[in-house]
């Protein structure tokens, strides 16, 4: 089982790094081919934070472990806004002023019920993932269309402008492409192996680990991201980074899954995992719209909230994993 731990330490700092690699790679040959600064910021950017969980879940889906791939979704969407906006609410107060933030988050809301009726007859065929992968397609396409018309959020002009500051010539743009698809695929395999090993080795199911060690590690561009944003004090792109990848968990993510392999899905998924997941997000709007009379933000004290409703849910989850082990 030490091997297995080493292969996940191992595929999730690679697994980071070569979805970095591929971003430059793929947003310079973008920029080379004409694609405007915005759409780059957009739909690139926009898919690179969230590429590990969908190389990782992908992978699961092939390698015929639906729970990893489920719990890798769902996992990253809770850890996002549990632990990562948590932490960052901790160290600064977050300011919620956005526009469009008021618009995706009743948006994350409408998806994640959609994605609980789904779950209801215990089974995610491939017609489900079907279904998310073509209302991913169709808010992509809306994002696309309100950014043409000069009315996307201009975080993502600006998130795009500085991943393209350094301008790289094409030749290494599409070398750093390939690069970071081919480690990509390599690390997200040697994570979902080493998962599963260390699952089947305490007897407990591969959503347990999926919803724990595998979604905090693909979560880990998103932690950057929010460290960052503190830092240059851009409150809007931390909550902003957490709802794009919120979409793109539950619609492309686990979409994708289903798409290439109809996923089980236990009961607790439904009454426990998403469940939270609706209540993070439903919660994560209260604070975000300052209703009651308090400020539109996500306060200290809302961030400790956020990080013991994260750390009794990981308890509650690895108490599950003792038992097993005991039994």
């Amino acid at each position: 089982m030490l091997m297995a731990f080493g292969a996940i330490i191992a595929g999730l700092i690679l697994l980071v790094w070569s979805a970095d690699k591929f971003v430059e790679g793929a947003a310079a040959t973008a920029k080379h081919l004409g694609m405007p600064t915005l759409l780059i910021g957009m739909v690139i950017i926009g898919f690179g934070t969230s590429a590990p969980e969908l190389a990782v879940s992908a992978m699961a889906a092939a390698d015929g472990n639906p729970g990893l791939a489920l719990g890798n979704g769902y996992g990253s969407n809770i850890t996002n806004i549990a632990l990562i906006v948590g932490l960052t609410a901790i160290i600064a107060p977050i300011a919620v002023h956005s526009q469009v933030i008021r618009k995706e988050l009743p948006l994350l809301i409408v998806l994640t019920l959609i994605a609980g009726a789904q779950l209801l007859d215990g089974e995610l065929s491939r017609l489900d993932g079907w279904v998310l992968l073509a209302v991913f397609a169709a808010v992509m396409g809306w994002s696309i269309y309100q950014g043409m018309k000069g009315k996307a959020d201009p975080l993502a002009g600006e998130t795009g402008a500085e991943i393209i500051a350094h301008p790289m010539p094409l030749k290494t743009a599409i070398i750093w492409l390939v690069i970071g698809l081919i480690l990509l695929i390599v690390s997200s395999r040697l994570l979902v192996w080493g998962a599963v090993t260390i699952a089947q080795s305490l007897g407990v199911s591969d959503l347990v680990i999926g919803l724990t060690i595998v979604a905090i590690g693909t979560s880990l561009p998103e932690l950057a991201s929010a460290l960052a944003a503190v830092k240059k004090n851009e409150h809007d792109l931390i909550i902003g980074n957490i709802l794009g990848s919120g979409i793109f968990n539950t619609l492309a993510v686990v979409g994708l899954a289903a798409a290439i392999q109809p996923l089980s899905v236990d009961p607790e998924v439904l009454y426990r995992d998403w469940t939270l997941m609706l209540a993070l997000t439903v919660g994560l709007f209260l604070m975000g719209f300052g209703l009651a009379g308090r400020r539109k933000q996500v306060s200290r004290v809302d961030g400790t909230i956020l990080v013991l409703v994260y750390v009794a849910y990981t308890g509650y989850l690895l108490s599950t994993v003792v038992t097993a082990g005991a039994t």
